[in-house]
């Protein structure tokens, strides 16, 4: 169905979210309709976080917002769908679009597997009712699910429209850019090659992809590498927990700018904490570009200030390749913890491929190389 005729049925103004590739066709209708306006449309930090912005529009107006995110955010809306939405609470009703990545049936990748067959038992397990939108659901099916859920939500529950593959369709289009002109992967390339054998630990989506690649093409083992395929949001918090039990080894991080922000709590526990060897560069094109390219805040975010804030002794900023790579060697020869901000274009190549790896050996392998060390 047309995702301007699903926002047409939920009857909503209001819309907040962290963008999924699953829900591309809506979250362009939703850029192209709105932009980025808080009274109509905000893309936050993460799932959790736009939960409560719902909350709080419904307190603020006592109407019915929307709430839109990939099935991988489920387990950060849990806390406030049970203890702040839920009837037994304040009763607030939300509308959930949730992207079903790993649908069974529908092949995907492994990160996506395990999510995908719990996605549904964890809404309902939530007390959230469930409909779901395939790509041959008529929109009469869906006004007549809407339907029961105005009854559901009237008494203060919660409903979530769960999307399948290629459910939802637009056909106007969205172009997202900045001004800067470094690409990610010949970031890589060069953290890669003053990184040497050092342990990296990359962030979910292209980042991870392209190291993989980089690799392969150097023909280098990707035993230096843990790709952390899902869990964003968490790459930091993964290299911080080698670091500390891996002190005579610089550990390098590689970050996206929308995973820092999804739990940039993770900067403050490292700043506190100081590891001196590890080094955390935050790639940041102010993009949510593995899911499509809708923009994050990191634009507007000062995150060398936010690091210094959080005790990291030694925090910069890259916006070109000479200043990349003396910063990377400052890093590699400091014994004090790092942090790196590295402005990057938005955009990948056509042909980018996936690991060819299993999850399971990656970590097997990374592990064995560490036991080295």
């Amino acid at each position: 169905m047309k995702a301007e005729k699903l926002v047409e049925i939920t009857g909503a103004d209001f819309f907040t979210g962290v963008p999924d590739s699953q829900l591309k066709a809506l979250c362009n209708y939703l850029m192209n309709t709105y932009g980025i306006d808080a009274k109509h449309h905000i893309i936050a930090a993460n799932e959790g976080n736009c939960t409560a912005i719902a909350a709080g529009y419904h307190l603020a107006t006592g109407k019915v917002p929307v709430v839109y995110m990939q099935n991988s955010g489920e387990g950060n809306i849990i806390n406030p769908v049970a203890s702040l939405l839920n009837e037994k609470v304040y009763g607030i009703p939300v509308i959930f679009i949730v992207g079903w990545r790993g649908q069974p049936g529908i092949h995907d990748e492994p990160q996506h597997i395990y999510q995908g067959e719990v996605t549904v038992k964890l809404l309902e397990d939530m007390g959230i009712s469930t409909f779901i939108i395939n790509k041959d659901t008529s929109d009469e099916e869906v006004y007549q699910a809407m339907g029961e859920f105005k009854k559901i939500l009237s008494q203060g529950k919660d409903v979530a429209f769960v999307i399948g593959k290629d459910a939802l369709t637009y056909d106007g289009k969205a172009e997202y850019k900045n001004e800067n002109t470094m690409l990610r992967e010949e970031i890589i390339k060069h953290i890669t090659e003053v990184s040497g054998g050092n342990p990296i630990i990359s962030t979910t989506g292209k980042a991870s992809r392209e190291l993989f690649e980089i690799r392969t093409a150097n023909g280098q083992s990707h035993q230096y590498d843990f790709l952390t395929v899902g869990s964003m949001g968490h790459s930091s918090s993964i290299a911080f927990g080698v670091a500390v039990n891996k002190p005579d080894v610089k550990i390098w991080c590689i970050d996206g700018d929308g995973a820092a922000l999804m739990h940039m709590g993770a900067m403050a526990l490292i700043g506190a904490n100081k590891p001196k060897n590890l080094v955390h560069i935050v790639i940041n094109n102010g993009a949510h570009e593995t899911v499509g390219g809708m923009p994050t805040v990191a634009s507007q975010t000062d995150l060398v200030a936010v690091a210094k804030a959080c005790g990291y002794p030694n925090a910069v900023c890259a916006e070109n390749f000479d200043e990349l790579d003396r910063e990377l060697m400052k890093a590699k020869e400091c014994c004090e913890l790092s942090f790196i901000e590295v402005k990057s274009a938005i955009g990948a190549r056509g042909n980018l491929g996936r690991p060819t790896t299993k999850a399971i050996d990656n970590k097997k392998e990374f592990m064995s190389y560490l036991k080295t060390l």
